[in-house]
């Protein structure tokens, strides 16, 4: 005890030498304890009775949250204190009362003291009259209980001479007092973009800031998109920002053909930001009004519309020029094509869904006209057979000049050269030249000839009269051609489809891939697509496919099945061309019609398949009777003669002469084939 009684009066000297209080921590503690249930408040916030018992949701009333103040990070919570900043809303009853609310903000651009935010409409006779003025505006609706225009007003810039109209023409005094008024503080809040508008209009430039001034809703704009002219309808515009920095965004109507009725679509072209004017003619897309030959594009616009309007359902045409595919990455790519093209928008919606486009929107009133229904049954039956059994045939809609104006530049179709779904432009499209001499020419008997075009022409004139017992089973025709290479197998089955101007679709094994499930799914598509194309099917050097099975070889086996199964409900015409038809399964032996087996040509064939080929050549011959004597009896097959010819020909031409017996004997002598040699 004497130790801490010494240590306490050291303690309090120090404390007495320094000016400072020594407190005892005991008794603080005790202090505090006794004091804290009197004077410190209590942080459990006391119940309301009527919520101690109350389940959830029960209650039946609201309880208001109030947004708090936000953090260092802009975040807030929500309190159930009402905020004390919180000051009444300026618009009420009272305001309400007024025919406009001009919401106005401060300007810093030095030239006024305020810019109008927005002005919101009170007024029912003026809304009366708005509706009148902006009708079709898009996203414009007068007849709202709450109307409001934000700033900076597009809608009276685009229809500022049709208000005004309607302010001058007002006959009743008080929606002309009120009209007035509007007019007066339109006049003055937009006066620098009307006039700015009216000088670049007579100067035929804009700014970057100014562009949206000049596309009026449901004008026509013109544009190169893809390198070819276009012209759409323009619905609506925005400024944006991408990667590439601020454009204004337009969206643009054209009128397509979506596989049973014209509509409207949607696509978007980006005017990117630029400095300065530039001449309103060398923007991406410009109205058409502006441009100095408007009169000569529409013109020539209008007459691809009609062209397009005629594409519209199924089609066989030629085609030469560039097209549309798509790339690995699903980006367009120009490709040069040639050759023969299918054109069924139905048929490429189906197998390319991904690509497809739609055009499901109403045509407007201007777009179209509508001719009276078919009257005659035949037409009638048609019509209804196209739409489903519908009651009652639909009206004819044909396509106006405004319509065929903003019609698509391309149609989707098949390239049966490329074999492989493209979009094709209208420009490019050709009717076709067709050789109606090609079955004429084809070195065959007469009465074969006569057979073989009696059996084809008969099945796509009457192709749904004889089913099978299940219905839907063999009702196409399968023809077999067999013989050495070079006789005019597949020629035979071109000339046919020439003959017939019908398409020919040409599969081979590449096409189809090797995999079972390859080969199935790719099968049934091109069957599924050349029956309703009334096409003619040419299987060439279907050995793989028909080879007989053996119990060794499982995966042959079942590409055999396949072909056998699909095959079976096959509706349309199959010329299938072999050199082995001793190895063809039995199978489909008892499911080909006509089997045709071609011999090696006789010393008059070759004779004559000379002479087809002279009188093809679009250059001069001198080879006479005598040659073509001597020249048949080299034994060549067809396909040896029209090569030898060909490189004749070249000989000939390197020489600058007619084509003579000695430039085909040097051909004949280098490939060892000369009878004197």
């Amino acid at each position: 005890m004497a130790d801490t009684a010494g240590i306490k009066s050291a303690m309090e000297a120090l404390a007495d030498q320094f000016n400072l209080k020594i407190v005892d921590d005991s008794k603080k503690d005790e202090s505090s304890s006794e004091e804290s249930g009197v004077e410190t408040p209590s942080t459990t916030k006391e119940v309301d009775p009527a919520l101690k018992d109350a389940s959830v949701g029960s209650i039946s009333n609201i309880k208001d949250l109030y947004q708090g103040p936000e953090d260092s990070q802009g975040r807030a919570q929500w309190l159930d204190k009402y905020p004390e900043d919180a000051e009444e809303a300026a618009e009420n009853e009272e305001t309400e009362k007024y025919a406009f609310i001009a919401r106005k903000k401060k300007c810093y651009s030095g030239r006024k003291k305020f810019d109008i935010d927005s002005i919101i409409v009170n007024s029912p006779k003026v809304k009366e009259v708005l509706d009148k003025v902006f009708a079709k505006y898009p996203g414009v609706t007068c007849t709202l209980d709450r109307l409001v225009f934000d700033a900076p007003f597009e809608p009276f810039v685009h229809r500022w001479s049709e208000f005004k109209d309607a302010v001058e023409s007002e006959r009743d005094a008080l929606t002309r007092t009120h009209l007035s008024l509007l007019h007066k503080l339109l006049s003055e809040e937009l006066k620098d973009t009307i006039k700015a508008l009216e000088d670049y209009v007579l100067h035929g430039v804009t700014t970057f800031e100014h562009v949206w001034a000049i596309f009026h809703p449901g004008c026509t704009v013109y544009s190169r998109s893809g390198g070819v002219p276009t012209a759409l309808s323009f619905y609506s515009g925005s400024y944006e920002s991408g990667q590439c920095g601020k454009y204004f965004e337009l969206t643009l109507e054209p009128i397509g053909w979506n596989g049973t009725a014209f509509g409207r679509g949607t696509e978007r072209v980006a005017i990117y930001s630029f400095t300065g004017t530039r001449p309103i003619k060398d923007l991406n897309a410009c109205p058409l009004s502006f441009h100095p030959e408007k009169d000569g594009i529409r013109a020539a616009l209008v007459q691809r519309g009609k062209k397009y309007e005629e594409l519209a359902g199924y089609h066989y045409k030629a085609y030469e020029g560039v097209a549309l595919s798509w790339n690995a990455q699903g980006k367009l790519i120009p490709i040069t094509v040639g050759g023969r093209i299918i054109i069924d928008t139905e048929s490429f919606d189906r197998h390319n869904p991904t690509k497809s486009e739609s055009y499901g929107d109403d045509l407007n009133e201007a777009d179209f006209t509508v001719s009276e229904a078919p009257t005659s049954f035949k037409a009638m039956v048609s019509s209804l057979e196209n739409d489903f059994g519908a009651e009652q045939a639909a009206p004819k809609i044909r396509l106006t000049a405004d319509g065929h104006l903003i019609c698509k530049s391309s149609v989707p179709g098949y390239s049966l050269k490329l074999k492989k779904w493209m979009l094709f432009f209208v420009d490019f499209v050709k009717e076709i030249v067709w050789n109606d001499n090609a079955f004429s020419k084809l070195v065959l008997p007469d009465d074969t000839k006569d057979l073989l075009m009696s059996f084809v022409e008969s099945q796509v004139e009457n192709k749904n009269t004889f089913d099978d017992v299940i219905q839907g089973k063999g009702k196409g025709i399968i023809m077999l051609l067999s013989g050495p290479p070079g006789v005019g197998k597949t020629l035979t089955a071109e000339s046919v489809a020439e003959s017939m101007h019908i398409p020919l679709y040409m599969m081979s094994a590449g096409d189809l891939g090797i995999r079972p499930e390859e080969v199935e799914d790719a099968l049934q598509k091109i069957l599924e697509m050349v029956a309703k194309w009334d096409a003619i099917l040419l299987l060439d050097e279907c050995d793989v496919f028909l080879e007989e099975r053996t119990a060794n070889d499982l995966e042959r086996n079942k590409l055999v099945s396949i072909f056998l199964r699909t095959l079976e409900y096959y509706e349309g015409i199959l010329f299938l061309t072999t050199n082995r038809v001793a190895n063809m399964d039995a199978a489909f032996q008892s499911r080909i019609h006509i089997s045709m087996e071609y011999s090696n040509l006789t010393r008059e064939a070759r004779r004559q398949i000379w002479a087809n080929f002279l009188e093809l050549s679009k250059q001069a011959s001198e080879i006479s009777e005598e040659d073509l004597d001597y020249l048949s009896g080299v034994n060549l097959n067809g396909r040896q003669i029209k090569n030898i010819l060909k490189t004749s020909f070249l000989l000939s031409m390197r020489k600058k002469t007619p084509l003579k017996r000695e430039f085909v004997d040097v051909v004949l002598a280098i490939e060892g084939r000369r009878p004197d040699v």
